[in-house]
């Protein structure tokens, strides 16, 4: 089972190779592969009525005799593939975070994540990948990218969204196989409601390195005075939070 994201704002425009076989005329294959009895071998191929792409054939034991292959050097795969499952753990309090990104300072990485984040940058509005688990009651604290949209799914538990967009707050709840969207910009958090973890799949629609902004660093950056006119309290009240701005 395979969960894909695109990036791309448009109707997702996919070409297969049978599309793309079917679509040519039979003279102008025959002179392009040049098989074995010319057109005549183009015109026993028939197109399917279901989409060979997504339904298997029934008799696929007796079509396919050897699917192996040759495993590319690691250097050529570690271009597209990346063990985000096996990569390194950043906790906040409340979850975990594992990231499957580009990074502009490479420092501290290891080969196989070098190559992948190199690779990540070297295209146009690629993806940042990301599972946020986040523990039973945890809080996804709010936050804003300023450069990504971020579309999630969610694989197991259940949670509480929230939207907050120009003053106004949408909030519902997420169970498994839901999918959430959030745009660019957009203050959001999550909790998780259930007994066991809640863990969602994000993706990021970004070729740079992702920039984020949390509300408690935001809050916590202000100083304390600005603070105390903004919310009429006083301004030593504001030494109760902890870490937060002189």
């Amino acid at each position: 089972l395979f969960l894909l994201f695109f990036t791309t704002h448009e109707e997702l425009q996919t070409l297969d190779v049978d599309d793309a076989f079917f679509s040519t005329p039979e003279d102008i294959a025959a002179r392009a592969l040049k098989p074995q009895g010319g057109v005549n071998f183009i015109r026993t191929f028939k197109r399917q009525a279901e989409d060979q792409a997504v339904n298997l054939p029934p008799n696929l034991d007796q079509l396919v005799q050897n699917a192996t292959y040759v495993q590319s050097p690691d250097h050529l795969v570690w271009q597209y593939f990346y063990n985000l499952k096996g990569s390194a753990e950043y906790p906040f309090p409340g979850g975990v975070f594992q990231w499957a990104r580009y990074r502009r300072n490479g420092t501290g990485l290891n080969e196989t994540e070098k190559i992948f984040s190199e690779s990540l940058n070297k295209h146009e509005d690629t993806l940042t990948l990301a599972t946020l688990r986040i523990f039973s009651n945890g809080l996804g604290q709010p936050h804003f990218h300023f450069n990504a949209n971020e579309m999630g799914y969610v694989i197991s538990g259940c949670g509480q969204v929230g939207v907050i967009l120009s003053g106004v707050t949408s909030n519902f709840n997420i169970d498994i196989g839901d999918v959430i969207f959030f745009p660019v910009g957009t203050q959001h958090y999550i909790k998780s409601v259930c007994e066991e973890d809640l863990l969602l799949i994000l993706a990021y629609s970004t070729g740079n390195q992702l920039e984020t902004l949390r509300f408690s660093d935001y809050f916590r950056s202000t100083a304390d005075h600005i603070l105390a006119q903004l919310f009429f309290k006083e301004q030593a009240e504001f030494k109760k939070i902890p870490g937060a701005a002189k």
